[in-house]
């Protein structure tokens, strides 16, 4: 039998990115640090990285296409969920609905020998950050010579006795170069990576097929499912449930609902 190398370059691909994920995304530790913001080789214009994902299909977390303008079949299939009119095909809905998350390339002092990383955060942080530089007083935070670092401190929820971490920031009232010299910050700009090469992008087809199998599962994938749910710590968030999961027994109003969801789904996309 003759090796699938289509099989293996695609596997070799899915753990390089888990690699390259693994060592260019920055997530701050309980306590203080402090970064500063980079100008984004890819875009110099603009640092700040507005990513849509897909959370919580099969478990897994998808980019959506929406994020470069592109169609999105998980999209499509909730806004025509949304059109069913029903109550709880609504809710099922917004929970497909691809959530933002922002990144921008920093410098963490301390360890800067590790080189440029990827924040990535909410909306909350992203507007405080914005709200800086759209002060006169501060500006231009990232600029390589008269930029300022940031100070995060970040509080776990156990600690901070809430539902989710909290993230605070300050902006250094003082300006600092971005390294030692001219040639060490164009060298933290010129060897960035760029955000799509650690989030890669499936393609329309591909994600209808992730979607067709969130809807309509196999045995064995299902009973994963459930073991992989089974296994989540108490604080974990459940994922939620497919809409249209299979059960030893349904009612007669259940049936019908997954009829029409799969009905739904064939005229959207196979009509």
């Amino acid at each position: 039998m003759a090796l699938d190398l289509s099989a293996i370059r695609g596997r070799l691909n899915k753990l390089q990115n888990t690699s390259n994920r693994t060592s260019n995304l920055w997530k701050p530790t309980p306590g203080k640090h402090q970064v500063r913001v980079v100008p984004y080789k890819f875009s110099p214009e603009n640092p700040f990285i507005e990513l849509f994902f897909h959370y919580n299909i099969n478990n897994k977390t998808y980019l959506s296409p929406s994020s470069f303008g592109r169609p999105d079949p998980i999209v499509e299939f909730a806004d025509k969920l949304k059109r069913m009119g029903d109550k709880e095909d609504w809710k099922a809905a917004k929970k497909m609905e691809p959530k933002l998350r922002t990144f921008v390339p920093v410098l963490v002092r301390g360890e800067e020998s590790e080189g440029v990383k990827f924040w990535g955060f909410g909306k909350t942080v992203y507007q405080e950050i914005l709200g800086y530089i759209a002060d006169p007083d501060y500006g231009d935070i990232t600029d390589p010579t008269n930029g300022r670092d940031i100070t995060i401190e970040y509080t776990s929820a156990e600690d901070a006795g809430t539902s989710y971490p909290v993230t605070t920031i300050r902006v250094k009232p003082n300006t600092t170069p971005l390294g030692k010299d001219d040639t060490a910050n164009q060298n933290f700009i010129e060897t960035q990576t760029n955000i799509t090469d650690i989030y890669s992008e499936l393609s329309y087809d591909e994600l209808k097929s992730v979607l067709e199998g969130w809807l309509n599962p196999t045995a064995d994938e299902a009973n994963e499912s459930v073991s992989q749910q089974t296994l989540s710590t108490p604080s974990t968030k459940a994922a939620p449930a497919p809409v249209a999961a299979p059960a030893a027994a349904v009612s007669t109003e259940e049936k019908k609902k997954m009829d029409d969801v799969a009905s739904a789904f064939d005229d959207l996309f196979n009509g």
